[in-house]
């Protein structure tokens, strides 16, 4: 059997003497349901992803990312897909009809039956769940900052269009609305710069 936990997926020999020492066939077939399994279960929750949020489109490097990101996903579901079942049998009685030399093949058939290799652990090291987690932090606070800028924004376009210039805007209140262009204004006729913006300089 197999015991598996958020970082170590280890296996563990039965206790009881009656119970057969697995094979390489179910070995694998463990192995690869196992991961097969995880993968779906990880695409599952990436589908909910909504990946036409303004959040994933703040800027070209975040675009690209996420771009490749879900060329990766794409990718591991043709991988869930393929591995979805165990690997079909060596069938070494059509290599012995089609190789000459049928001792090799029944030399590779009879190590590839008696062979009981080890338990393959994976251990997820400390450092890199580490780095792991710092850079979900780091999404975390972009999102945030990106969602706050897209908030300002749409307040700034609604106070905007609230005080679209019109001929019948007087100059204070361009002033008003617009405090930033009024104070270079101010200084453009102090230094007396009359001709600052103009195209013909």
């Amino acid at each position: 059997r197999f015991h598996c936990d958020r970082i170590v997926c280890t296996y563990i020999p039965s206790r009881t003497s009656s119970s057969p020492t697995p094979t390489t066939e179910d070995i694998s077939a463990t192995t690869t349901t196992m991961m097969s399994g995880a993968i779906r279960r990880t695409a599952q929750r990436l589908a909910s992803v909504d990946w036409s949020s303004p959040v994933f489109k703040g800027d070209h490097e975040l675009s690209a990312m996420v771009a490749s990101f879900r060329a990766w996903t794409a990718q591991a579901d043709a991988m869930a897909e393929k591995f979805s079942a165990p690997p079909a049998p060596i069938d070494f009685a059509a290599a012995k009809k089609s190789v000459r030399d049928v001792a090799l093949v029944e030399a590779l058939q009879k190590m590839y039956q008696s062979a009981k290799p080890p338990a393959e652990t994976y251990e997820w090291s400390a450092e890199d769940q580490a780095k792991k987690a710092q850079l979900v932090e780091d999404a975390k606070a972009g999102m945030a900052f990106t969602q706050e800028m897209i908030e300002d924004t749409e307040k700034e376009i609604v106070y905007m269009r609230l005080n679209r210039t019109t001929r019948e805007m007087s100059v204070n209140d361009m002033k008003e609305i617009y405090p930033d262009i009024a104070e270079e204004v101010e200084k453009e006729i102090e230094n007396r710069e009359w001709f600052k913006d103009t195209l013909n300089k």
